[in-house]
Parts: C-alpha cells; structure tokens; sequence
C-alpha cells in the first residue's frame, strides 16, 4: 500500500464522490493553437476518492535511464487501457462525461486512464508534452482530473519565450489541455520544499495518445 498524507478540503467534506456539471468549465487560449479548460472543484467528495484510490490502485514504482545511470521516477504510476474498468465507478462517469463534452472537438472518446501519485512535494514530473504516438503530430486532448493536495502544474512554450502559466490543481480540479499543446507546450509538477500532503491525478486520453 502507498503510504500517504492528506490535509482534507475545509470546503469538501462529502464521502461520496460526485461530479458538478461541466458547463462551469472556462478556456484560456495559450497561443500557437494551443488551450487550456479549467473547472476547479469539478468533483466534489475528492479527499474520499483520494483515499480510496491511494488504497487499491495496483501503484508501480518505476526505475528509468537517465544519461549513463537508472535512476527511481519519483512519483507511483498506473495505467489502464482502453476497455479496463477503472479503480472507482466516478472514474468511469468522469471519462463518459468528458467524452461527451468534447464529442464535436475531439471526434473520438476518451478511451485511457494513466494515473499518476505525488506522495509528497519530492515527487515530480519534468517538463515533457504527451508526445507519444499521434500527439506528437496531431490535435488531441488530455484531460486531467486531480485529488488530494493542490500541487502546482506548470505551462510554457516548447520552443521558449514566452511566459510560464501556474495552476494549482488538487481537491477534484479538471485541467483540459487541447489543441496543439502537446506539441507546442510544455508541462511540469516540479519538486515543493513547502510541506504537502499526497497528490493523485487522472490522466484521460484517446486512444493512441500517450
């Protein structure tokens, strides 16, 4: 079992999670064809998903190249194909709601769930765009589901330049990046010296799109 802290939400103390509807959701137009979705709160009963997912989901430590040595990646991952059940039946619901939100921008479902577990601010990811398989050369979505603690996720031009965009994401906040973003922008959760308690996000994708 991944072991874990959660400073729970003053504003969400339901045990059940719910979704909210989807038509709160506002778009930032990041530039180069690229945009962002953001519904904070989207889910509400967030810190029991946390703790249940925290829980049950099967997490992978990971060990990965890094120039001439392997190294550990500092965060616990999942991954669940195209037709799998998910970890919990909101999970289900969410991929359903967001692919029939998007349904006339995307032209395709919603089809896989990688999960990602910060167990504290010395878990990370660095700058990368998902750009394995097609969203290295076509307009894709990767919508973003996050609960626990907020940890900030990071935007910036790939090719520089321009300003880097700040989020704070946790407590069931929906981030969608479409477009071009994953070709033209980058993303981070970098590493936080403030104490923070763990963070799980859920990472909906087409199929094809890693």
């Amino acid at each position: 079992m991944a072991q874990h802290q959660l400073q729970g939400s003053l504003f969400d103390q339901s045990d059940e999670p719910r979704l909210r509807p989807l038509d709160g959701i506002r778009r930032t137009v990041l530039g180069d064809g690229a945009w962002t979705d953001l519904l904070p709160g989207w889910l509400t009963g967030a810190d029991a998903l946390f703790e249940h997912l925290a829980a049950e989901v099967p997490w992978q430590a990971e060990r990965r190249q890094m120039y001439e040595r392997v190294v550990d990646v500092p965060r616990l991952l999942a991954f669940y194909r195209a037709g799998e059940p998910l970890p919990h039946p909101v999970l289900d619901e969410a991929r359903r709601a967001l692919s029939a939100h998007y349904a006339t921008e995307l032209g395709e479902e919603f089809a896989t769930a990688g999960l990602c577990h910060y167990r504290d601010g010395r878990d990370s990811v660095a700058w990368h765009g998902d750009r394995v398989g097609r969203g290295a050369r076509e307009n894709t979505m990767v919508a973003i589901l996050s609960v626990g603690a907020p940890r900030d996720l990071l935007l910036r031009p790939r090719r520089g330049g321009g300003a880097t965009v700040r989020h704070p994401l946790g407590h069931g906040d929906l981030i969608v990046m479409g477009g071009s973003c994953q070709r033209t922008w980058e993303h981070a959760v970098p590493k936080s010296s403030r104490a923070t308690g763990g963070r799980i996000s859920i990472q909906f994708r087409p199929r094809g799109v890693r």
